[in-house]
């Protein structure tokens, strides 16, 4: 039977969700939620579902199984640890928008409430469910690498939105640091450097935002990483790479999904993979459709909520390494994480 699911805020990121669940065969939309009334009203109307403007009324009038929280706040994180926390309590699976909170105290209370409620947590780190980046976590494996050394990520897009000073990092780079753990695994310790685009309309003819950071991340394993992530790039250029090396050679996945490239370190014999190949995926649109069928099918199978890939553990070790990264520049020292 179709998992029964409810999509609470109703914005863009919201529709996305719903598009994709009114399409897969594993679910059926039952209805939108959003404190907006004409938001929720228009979203309604456009799936043909109930609308509801609070969390406890779409939980008293609707059975569910699931439900995505896509709502935004501050940081496009502010808003989602009561909905979230209430669909906990209430028992439901939840996948939640990233980042999973842009304040770390909350975003530990809502992992440590769905493990205490024995539930299923998931985030929408959809980038690891590209077909190029799976191919390449079974090459790390499989052991086409060797003991793993280094690990580069890069990620450069043009934002001008001057929100907060750290909107760049806590709403953008879970995305980049989700990829660097997915291969690498827990980190251990960051390092990190900020500064601001010059912008003739911010204070002292700066950006508000930080808008560029270099991460050092040693992790358990002892692979040395290093992320570089910009909001002043050029749109039409957006850059989104990870580079891994070990022992036995490296690979190359450039822009999430449109190639990757593995370079052995004895031979001159290049394993590349294209995009059309492995999926023929479009664009980064493309990408919530797989990590949403793979949400539902894990929900479908009953796995363990330990067993969910991109989890809510997973969302809160990336906020734990942007905090540590925003604590590392604020008081220029390197950072040890939680263990």
């Amino acid at each position: 039977m179709p998992i029964k699911v409810a999509v609470i805020g109703a914005g863009g990121i919201g529709r996305t969700h719903a598009g994709v669940y009114r399409s897969d065969n594993l679910s059926e939309l039952v209805a939108f939620c959003d404190i907006d009334k004409t938001r929720a009203d228009a979203a309604a109307a456009q799936f043909n579902v109930p609308a509801y403007y609070s969390v406890a009324d779409l939980l008293k009038n609707e059975k569910l199984e699931a439900v995505s929280v896509c709502t935004a706040g501050m940081e496009n994180g502010g808003h989602h640890f009561e909905p979230v926390m209430q669909c906990l309590e209430a028992g439901l699976d939840v996948l939640c928008e990233k980042p999973i909170s842009n304040n770390i105290v909350e975003a530990r209370q809502m992992v440590a409430k769905a493990k205490g409620k024995g539930v299923r947590f998931g985030i929408n780190l959809n980038h690891r469910f590209t077909p190029p980046a799976a191919k390449a976590k079974e090459w790390v494996l499989e052991g086409k690498l060797g003991d793993l050394l280094l690990c580069n990520m890069t990620m450069w897009i043009g934002n001008p939105n001057e929100s907060s000073p750290w909107f760049h990092i806590r709403a953008l780079h879970p995305h980049s640091l989700d990829i660097m753990r997915f291969y690498c695994g827990p980190a251990k310790k960051v390092h990190a450097f900020f500064n601001r685009s010059p912008k003739a309309d911010g204070p002292n003819g700066k950006r508000v935002c930080w808008s560029n950071v270099q991460v050092n991340i040693l992790f358990a394993n002892q692979v040395v990483g290093h992320l570089t992530g910009s909001y002043d790039a050029n749109p039409a250029h957006n850059l989104e790479r990870c580079e891994v090396m070990g022992t036995n050679g490296r690979f190359v996945l450039d822009n999430c999904f449109e190639e990757l490239t593995l370079y052995p370190r004895q031979s001159q014999e290049l394993t590349v993979v294209r995009n059309s190949i492995m999926g023929g995926l479009t664009g980064f649109g493309d990408t919530f459709p797989r990590r949403i069928h793979r949400w539902l099918e894990q929900v479908n199978e009953g796995a363990r909520p330990d067993q969910i890939e991109a989890s809510g553990a997973d969302g809160l070790a990336v906020q734990e390494i942007i905090e540590a990264s925003i604590q590392s520049w604020e008081n220029n020292c390197v950072v040890d994480l939680p263990e």
